[in-house]
């Protein structure tokens, strides 16, 4: 029995008592939303799940909670796959199911497949996710890396709780540093040092030697007729690498969306007439100010300046706008440890163009990283690659260790264990138990231990129960994860998954014991039923893995 069947069984109970008149009828009205909460007790004595519906309505229904919660007991102890119902403490209900019910979570997860764990929670919801949106003048490095695997993991989080969502990578390829990233591949170009204030790094050689392959007539040209040549082509290369090191990270993005493009299209200057027929652009000191001091912002913004040059904010505006145009009801930005300073000018765009800042848009600043031991890019300066770090540490650890601790917990990166083969290192363990799973399952083959019988009522050790119901757990997390953004609880939760199959399979044989002569023991339901609890928990760890964007191998 899943927890959301059991959830129902409650509510159905509830409505049903009401009928009876065991609960007042003033209590359906409240029973409107058809949900209860069941969750894991913490000591395993106290049943296998517990609700705290009596406490939630009791005050409602004019009843203590006690006498609330004996009465919804009885009912619900008589219905099939309860084993027993308990009143505890000021009124929770602690609820033990039979081992049947328990046990029937195993076929239902192997007949779901990758779509166990999927839920409805945020079905409705349309989402702009905009993250990494690094700059196109270097490479990815160590600063892009963590929004590049949390974004990435709530991204695919929200779809998998109904969420309609693009994955977006704003473009900043206007301004000054673009100029700046021309004249700096020009003079590699002409041999010369890059400019005071420009990119030293060794890509930009790199650079300079493909456009000058591929453009070779700027070698002719003056520095500022070749500008607009090499800017292009230095861009345009450097965006693929960006795109090329986001791939190989499992990061995909459906849209790109250019700066560049709001300027040219007229949609900065678009943004300010719209916010000004809103009444909150004003012209002062020359320059046009959004107020967005009136939204709670410590100061007004300029948005085009006395010299009628539009400002960053001005196209955060028009950028804002332009993801509203396109029909997302909520915007959320993935932001680094520096930008604190944009939580209160976004949210101040936001209800300036009419939306609610709580609702419609939402900012998540990440904390910095660093890793022991890492080396400097050679190539990129005084920084550390995202590829250097893929090529050190691999996809999969950087990925996972990066999504299993909160976005707003700094973090260190421990090479040396992310490299080991030990259980210590979270990704192997959780790897090794599904890797394990899918021995265990070829091993089971080859002993003719098949899926052809299932009998839930075996499945009574337990070590049986406990991965029951921490696989039982997993949609919910899954749905509780994309609402709060928070991509560590698969991971945690993951970990705690591997714990209980570690432990089930020491304690439980799938293939029989060999008789004492040595010749194979019969095949059982039991085996065979047990095969399939190991496949249900086989899929939880890869449709998990899967969410955080890390493989999920057979063998290791």
């Amino acid at each position: 029995m899943k927890p959301e069947e059991l959830s129902a069984l409650i509510h159905a109970q509830l409505l049903a008592a009401v009928d009876a008149g065991e609960l007042p009828a003033e209590l359906r009205e409240q029973l409107a939303s058809g949900r209860v909460k069941v969750e894991r007790p913490r000591s395993r004595e106290h049943g296998d799940w517990a609700t705290n519906v009596a406490l939630q309505f009791a005050k409602q229904a004019g009843m203590n909670p006690r006498e609330f919660a004996s009465a919804l007991a009885s009912r619900v102890g008589e219905q099939p796959g309860v084993a027993a119902v308990d009143v505890a403490g000021p009124g929770f209900l602690n609820i033990t199911l039979h081992a049947a019910a328990a046990g029937e979570l195993a076929r239902q997860i192997v007949e779901a497949g990758e779509a166990y764990g999927r839920n409805e929670a945020l079905a409705g919801h349309t989402v702009n996710m905009e993250f990494v949106s690094a700059n196109p003048t270097g490479p990815l490095h160590i600063g892009h890396t963590r929004w590049a695997a949390l974004g990435d993991a709530i991204a695919r989080l929200l779809r998998a709780s109904g969420a309609d969502v693009t994955a977006e990578y704003y473009i900043n390829d206007a301004g000054n540093q673009m100029n700046v990233f021309a004249d700096s591949v020009l003079a590699r170009m002409a041999g010369r040092d890059v400019p005071e204030g420009g990119y030293p790094g060794a890509y930009v050689k790199d650079l300079a030697d493909a456009v000058a392959t591929d453009h070779p007539q700027v070698r002719e040209l003056t520095d500022d007729a070749a500008r607009p040549v090499v800017r292009q082509a230095a861009y345009e290369l450097q965006m693929q690498d960006i795109k090329d090191t986001l791939a190989a990270f499992d990061v995909h993005f459906d849209v790109f969306t250019s700066e560049t493009r709001l300027h040219e299209s007229g949609a900065i200057q678009a943004a300010v007439d719209r916010l000004r027929e809103q009444g909150h652009v004003e012209d002062r000191e020359g320059a046009v100010w959004l107020r967005t001091t009136d939204f709670g912002d410590d100061k007004d913004r300029v948005m085009i300046r006395a010299n009628g040059e539009p400002t960053y904010f001005a196209a955060d505006a028009a950028y804002y706008l332009d993801k509203r145009d396109r029909g997302f009801e909520q915007k959320v930005y993935l932001l680094g440890a520096d930008h604190h300073g944009y939580v209160g000018r976004l949210k101040a765009i936001a209800a300036a163009a009419g939306d609610d800042p709580e609702e419609n848009i939402e900012i998540l600043i990440g904390q910095l990283i660093s890793v022991n031991g890492a080396k400097l890019s050679k190539r990129a300066g005084n920084i550390i690659e995202l590829k250097d770090l893929v090529q050190w540490l691999g996809k999969d650890a950087l990925r996972y260790d990066l999504a299993r601790y909160p976005a707003d917990s700094p973090i260190t990166i421990d090479p040396e264990l992310l490299r080991s083969q030990t259980n210590d290192n979270p990704v192997y363990y959780v790897q090794y138990a599904h890797a394990r799973a899918c021995g265990a399952a070829r091993t089971a083959a080859a002993h003719g231990v098949d899926r052809s019988a299932f009998d839930a009522s075996l499945l009574t050790d337990p070590t049986e129960s406990e991965l029951l119901a921490q696989l039982a757990e997993f949609p919910s997390v899954v749905a509780s994860a994309a609402r709060l953004r928070e991509p560590h609880r698969v991971a945690r939760h993951l970990e705690v998954i591997a714990g209980a199959y570690h432990s089930w399979y020491a304690a439980q044989r799938i293939v029989p014991v060999p008789l004492e002569d040595g010749t194979p023991a019969p095949v059982e339901d039991v085996n065979r039923t047990r095969l399939w609890l190991n496949d249900a928990a086989a899929q939880v760890l890869r449709n998990g893995l899967g969410l955080l964007g890390v493989s999920a191998p057979e063998t290791m």
